[in-house]
């Protein structure tokens, strides 16, 4: 990892030359530099921390005299239980995963001796432009070098401490390994974001990890595709039929372990029939966790019949813009509704299209809930907050997607791979087929391990031509 003041321009190049270096690099080379920069972070736990309490301190300073969010400030500490332990434990899970790159994942028979296939390849170069959130870092370093790509990474002036100590202890790791420096890349210059996101003949994919404002602000000012999500705006449906204590379990849990977080619980839709059999306990729990609740007429009539007088006192009346925001924090809105279909189009029309769940113990109702919500992750009798990378099995993440291309939900290694074509053949041309010509044959293939050797091999000679450049016009051996 460089951290690195160079212009826009030269930090694009270099990304790009690291990332056709990375790419051909054997799973064991990359995996061996994800176990440096594991041992070097956990080596290095005390100077990340101490300078994380530095970003802190001042974070906390901004906090108080409101330019900056509490929630913000929430994402910004590493040293929260727990925290830096799971980022270390998140590099490990990413080298245990299968290497997704140079798999073939389709083969087909067009001729004799003329064979088509898909080949699984990295993006190229990854530009993350994040607030807060200093472990991202870490995480995208390992999924990016995993993957085969580059990464050009920018971050909010309110982590920079943490930054530069995480990307000094990283750059000082792949320093030991085969992993160009290059590939990965901490921009501390200022105001560059704007000349970065003009970049598209050197940067692939823009991933923005922070607020409402800064995705917006960046998929309104580049060409370069942008995955991610603009709000958590994240919807549970309860149902009647299901119990209590289990619904009271996963709510509060949705809601409470972690509000700040983009898969927290925002809005809570509620049968009719359920307003007086299972929301007084859930909201008698929710209350107690210190959660303001924002209640519909309906739900709130209900509640004040139900509730003591001292917690009935607490609810506040919902507002229209209740059910459009993102609150981060611990207020609920919650909407009473007549039936399956109400909550459908109330969710596909209010959610931020990130995570949705329903809890009932009726098979045909949440399967047409599962399949009628238009969301990246959609959810039966679990909590919202499951949406994760490290939760699904993906060691960690790049984001959340919320895209209808590419990847959607937690994006892992598969999200940051694309694939190519390859034909092998033998001087066949295409003009000798069509009419009057030769037939295709176009027989599908397994993707089998001969075939995967092969692609190995070949791998390899690319890594060593790339590496020994052209002598007198030849490919170096």
């Amino acid at each position: 990892m460089s951290l690195t003041n160079a212009t826009p321009i030269e930090v694009a190049q270099a990304a790009r030359t690291g990332s056709r270096r990375l790419a051909v690099l054997s799973t064991e080379e990359r995996n061996a530099a994800l176990t440096a920069i594991h041992q070097a972070l956990a080596d290095g736990k005390d100077e990340v921390l101490a300078a994380n309490r530095k970003d802190l301190e001042a974070a906390n300073k901004a906090a108080e005299g409101g330019t900056l969010s509490q929630s913000l400030v929430k994402r910004l500490d590493l040293g929260k239980k727990g925290k830096y332990e799971d980022m270390l434990q998140g590099i490990l899970d990413v080298r245990q995963l299968e290497d997704p790159i140079n798999k073939t994942t389709a083969r087909t028979l067009l001729d004799d001796n003329l064979i088509l296939s898909r080949l699984t390849c990295p993006i190229g170069v990854l530009l993350i432009i994040f607030e807060a959130r200093p472990e991202v870092i870490a995480n995208i370093s390992a999924l990016a070098i995993k993957s085969g790509n580059a990464a050009i990474l920018k971050g909010g002036k309110e982590s920079s401490h943490s930054f530069a100590a995480i990307a000094s202890i990283i750059s000082t790791a792949l320093s030991t390994t085969t992993v160009p420096s290059d590939c990965l890349q901490l921009v501390q210059t200022h105001d560059v974001i704007a000349d970065l996101l003009r970049l598209d003949q050197y940067i692939d994919l823009c991933i923005p990890r922070g607020g409402n404002k800064l995705v917006r602000y960046v998929k309104d000012s580049t060409s370069i595709p942008v995955l991610g999500h603009a709000d958590g705006i994240c919807t549970t449906y309860l149902c009647a039929d299901y119990p209590v204590e289990k619904a009271t379990k996963i709510i509060v849990d949705a809601k409470v372990s972690y509000p700040a977080g983009c898969n927290a619980l925002e809005q809570l839709l509620v049968d009719e029939s359920a307003l007086s059999i299972n929301l007084p306990q859930i909201a008698e729990a929710l209350l107690q966790k210190g959660v303001s609740l924002r209640c519909d007429p309906k739900s709130h009539t209900a509640l004040k019949d139900k509730l003591d007088p001292h917690s009935a006192a607490l609810l506040q009346p919902s507002s229209d813009t209740d059910f459009d925001t993102e609150f981060l924090d611990l207020t609920l809105a919650i909407k009473t509704v007549s039936s399956l279909e109400e909550a459908i189009t109330h969710i596909n029309a209010h959610s931020s299209h990130h995570t949705d769940a329903i809890l009932t113990l009726n098979e045909p109702t949440a399967n047409a809930f599962l399949a009628a919500i238009d969301s990246s992750s959609v959810y039966w009798n679990t909590s919202t907050r499951m949406a994760d990378g490290q939760r699904y099995g993906f060691g960690t993440e790049v984001g959340i997607s919320t895209n209808k291309i590419h990847s959607r939900g937690p994006v892992g290694l598969e999200g940051l791979t694309i694939y190519k074509w390859t034909i092998a053949g033998d001087a066949q041309v295409s003009a000798e087929y069509g009419a009057g010509g030769k037939q295709w044959k176009h027989e599908r293939l397994p993707a089998d391990d001969a075939d995967v050797a092969r692609n190995a091999e070949e791998r390899e000679l690319l890594r060593r031509f790339r590496e020994g450049g052209m002598k007198n016009g030849n490919q170096v051996p």
